[in-house]
């Protein structure tokens, strides 16, 4: 499945729409304006608040918690001991690992799990300027798990540059 994301709309206090391949509302991100530290949220159509992203105060190389239900999920990192400069680990709270890696900036990366595919960000299927594709590759993936890390690396990596 295939959701677009409008890349100009990342400003703190915005809020947008991710569709879907047939262009319905499938998550609204919600900028929280006037905060301590950069907040977004992630709904579901109905207003639901589907995952949390906080950026971490007080983080040497840079990082964002990814929260569900108020609970930590994961958090997203650049690589400590990594030669390139675009790549990401997303630690989950049970201590699994996924890796982000790719050219963040220009939307063409990637995310994994031991090896394997879980989705493919790319504005290379797109037409539409400032607007990427999240690609979850697996049915059974959490959709809303990674959109969110697309986000969270791409905001880190836009701020490292």
């Amino acid at each position: 499945m295939k959701y677009l994301v409008r890349d100009k709309l990342f400003a703190i206090g915005d809020d947008y729409w991710i569709e879907d391949e047939e262009g319905r509302h499938a998550f609204l991100v919600d900028g929280k304006a006037l905060r301590l530290r950069d907040t977004l949220e992630l709904k579901a159509p109905d207003g639901r608040v589907l995952i949390t992203l906080r950026e971490k105060l007080l983080s040497l190389r840079g990082a964002m918690t990814v929260e569900r239900d108020e609970r930590p999920l994961a958090t997203v990192r650049r690589k400590r001991l990594s030669l390139l400069r675009n790549h990401y680990r997303v630690t989950m709270a049970d201590g699994t690992e996924l890796d982000v890696s790719g050219r963040i900036l220009e939307r063409e990366f990637a995310v994994e799990y031991d090896g394997e595919l879980l989705a493919h960000i790319s504005r290379r299927w797109l037409r539409v300027r400032d607007t990427y594709a999240v690609d979850v590759v697996r049915e059974d993936a959490d959709a809303a798990l990674l959109i969110a890390v697309a986000v969270c690396v791409i905001r880190m990596a836009e701020r490292e540059d």
